[in-house]
């Protein structure tokens, strides 16, 4: 099956993959789909190391890079005079201090020198000018698309994207952000909805994708609660080009998911999702966690900082307790969670991620062939 965007981006299916991972890109690619890499993890050069890993692996076959811009965020990121590690408050830093000993794990260790370093690194690279040095990198090598998530794509990303003849694409969650992206120069759309896991809006999938698609004049592809054939069936069926999928890949053979989160993800159930801010400072999907509610629900929770404070604080921990929860910590067990969608309650396998493209493929043309075989009485009179 090719649909438009399959012509646009010469690939033999319109099945885009978002992951932090290059080896579930290149996978993806090479598979017949279209591989995303997240950008937002890596240092320009860090990026420039993993996209010259996946130039060698995908023989000139299309992939892209997703950054992360959003609208809005602390005003301490634009200020280069500030270490935002010393912008988070001390209530904030002892709540972590006081979820460590609850579960165990002794004392979190302290924002250091390096690591508030590493903090002013990592929460800069959420502005403008922050995405823009991954842009730079990124648009040396031969990718096929740019994406833009939480914010319209800034003009200066939309130009350079633009002079080097590469297609922008943006994530909405509604009808008004859509004619927003447009406006500001997307060629593509990803329609996300709220069973989406990551950064995501409130409104549904099927709600929204036929809304976006009715509201603009460039390719849509549907995001959220994608997984199967079935539902790559659906989203077409509402007027979507393809589909752009995340959490499938999580429980893949070359994901980057811990074990201890994967073992998670694989028992866990659709109503096993929360959307939080508590990992981001934004509303993002991820695995409901001890860590999800104590800083949700717990009376002596401080609350979620703004973005990139509250990514700063909790990434730092989590690094250590995933670290922990690997070598069988239960205290850590019970705090570890990772981004996914309400789609995880049908991810109870782990697959290569080319058996996963096959296999929504065969889904897909069985789903396709199923409805053409429905008969319709004549209508009546």
């Amino acid at each position: 099956m090719r649909t438009a965007i399959c012509e646009m981006f010469d690939v033999d299916f319109p099945l885009f993959a978002f992951s932090h991972c290059r080896d579930v890109v290149a996978a993806v690619t090479n598979a017949g789909g279209f591989g995303v890499l997240g950008a937002v993890a890596y240092s320009p050069e860090q990026l420039d190391t993993e996209l010259s890993w996946i130039d060698e692996r995908v023989g000139g076959r299309p992939y892209g890079v997703d950054v992360l811009v959003p609208g809005r965020i602390d005003s301490s990121a634009a200020d280069a005079n500030v270490r935002l590690a010393d912008v988070i408050p001390q209530r904030h830093r002892d709540f972590v201090t006081h979820l460590f000993g609850k579960y165990g794990l002794g004392a979190p260790e302290p924002l250091s020198a390096s690591l508030s370093a590493f903090a002013d690194e990592l929460g800069r690279r959420v502005t403008a000018s922050g995405a823009g040095g991954l842009v730079d990198v990124a648009l040396r090598h031969p990718i096929r698309l740019i994406a833009s998530a939480l914010g319209p794509p800034p003009p200066e990303m939309v130009d350079k994207a633009r002079a080097a003849g590469v297609p922008v694409a943006a994530l909405v969650g509604t009808v008004e952000h859509a004619r927003r992206q447009v406006a500001a120069g997307a060629d593509v759309i990803v329609a996300q909805g709220t069973e989406a896991g990551g950064h995501t809006g409130e409104v549904s999938t099927m709600v929204l994708v036929p809304q976006v698609v009715d509201a603009v004049g460039v390719p849509v592809l549907a995001a959220g609660g994608i997984a199967d054939g079935r539902q790559m069936a659906a989203a077409l069926a509402l007027g979507a080009e393809g589909v752009w999928c995340g959490s499938v890949w999580l429980t893949t053979e070359e994901a980057e998911t811990p074990l201890s989160v994967r073992s998670k993800m694989l028992a866990a159930t659709s109503s096993d999702t929360v959307r939080s801010r508590c990992r981001t400072g934004k509303p993002a999907r991820q695995l409901r966690s001890a860590w999800t509610e104590e800083w949700d629900e717990a009376q002596e929770s401080p609350g979620a900082l703004p973005m990139p404070l509250q990514m700063l604080l909790a990434e730092g921990a989590m690094a250590r307790i995933t670290r922990a929860a690997e070598r069988g910590d239960p205290g850590a067990r019970e705090l570890a969670g990772y981004f996914v969608g309400q789609v995880v309650g049908q991810l109870n396998q782990v697959k290569p991620a080319r058996r996963v493209v096959h296999d929504m493929i065969d889904e897909l043309a069985a789903a396709v062939a199923r409805v053409r075989d429905i008969t319709y009485d004549d209508a009546p009179a």
